[in-house]
């Protein structure tokens, strides 16, 4: 969070330059920031608006304008401290990160399914930590969408190609279907990805070892689903935990995902966080 608006922009207008320039067909994206509690700074948004809402004028529910008023304030999120990985010939398995910093991290799946278009400004704009677990054929089919919200901090990770239950199944099975995708997303953005999540978050022991062995550091499933603005606890608190994970898929409602876990995240005393820095 040190560097300033204009600093913002000069590094990221070059990355979009590029983009326009390639047809967003290929090469890596750097991100621009790392993105941890809202603060309001339209002019720093790469996302030119095609309108400037007026200072005065009360945003009409559903716009972008309307759902940056909605986001909460947090408190800077803390110097992160990365969970130890156990040195083993297998990734392990969490539902949350077993750390005790007020942090929460929010996770969006799939991507084949619908992509709201002002999902990267509002993600840039709110400085929205996220982590996106995508099939291989959907980043392949839209990369320009996706690479937009790389720009606006995101970071990309595997959830297989076919997005097929991998529980049982032989290990050069799963072993394709997580290195397949390993190697398709990192064609498209440039950076392999170093976490997994299973379809539907059904694995075995196979599956930790497949991925392990195709780069995943760590395997996740999650504590707390949300789905058309309302957040569903999956544990028997029923309060957001530090640590806890958050999904939600790239689905028609996914602004109101988005704006629904942040709030919850907030009542918690907690602060948006980015998954990756926990992981090393």
């Amino acid at each position: 969070m040190s560097a300033t608006p204009a600093r913002r922009i000069l590094a990221v207008v070059p990355v979009l330059a590029l983009l326009v320039l390639s047809g967003c067909t290929a090469g890596p994206v750097v991100h621009a920031r790392r993105i941890t509690a809202y603060q309001p700074t339209p002019s720093a948004s790469p996302f030119a608006p095609s309108t400037s809402p007026s200072a005065t004028a009360k945003p009409t529910p559903g716009s972008l304008e309307w759902y940056l008023s909605q986001v909460p304030t947090f408190p800077e999120a803390p110097p992160p401290q990365p969970v130890p990985l156990p040195a083993t010939g297998t990734a392990p398995f969490w539902h949350r990160l077993p750390t005790d910093q007020k942090v929460a991290f929010i996770t969006i799946d799939d991507g084949g399914l619908a992509r709201p278009s002002a999902v990267a400004e509002f993600i840039w704009r709110a400085h929205i930590p996220v982590t996106m677990f995508l099939n291989s054929p959907a980043a392949e089919e839209h990369p320009e969408y996706f690479r937009q919200i790389q720009v606006a901090g995101g970071v990309v990770e595997n959830h297989t190609i076919n997005h097929n239950s991998l529980a049982g199944r032989s290990y050069d099975y799963q072993k394709q279907e997580i290195c397949g995708a390993a190697d398709k997303l990192e064609a498209v953005f440039g950076k392999r990805a170093t976490l997994f999540r299973p379809p539907f978050g059904e694995h075995d022991s196979t599956t930790l070892k497949a991925a392990h062995d195709c780069g995943a550091k760590a395997v996740f499933h999650w504590t707390e689903t949300v789905h058309e603005g309302k957040v569903r606890f999956q544990t028997p608190e029923k309060v957001v935990q530090p640590g806890d994970v958050l999904l939600m898929h790239f689905r028609p409602a996914l602004m109101d995902d988005l704006l629904a876990a942040l709030k919850a995240i907030h009542r918690a005393g907690l602060t948006p966080a980015l998954l990756e820095d926990y992981v090393l």
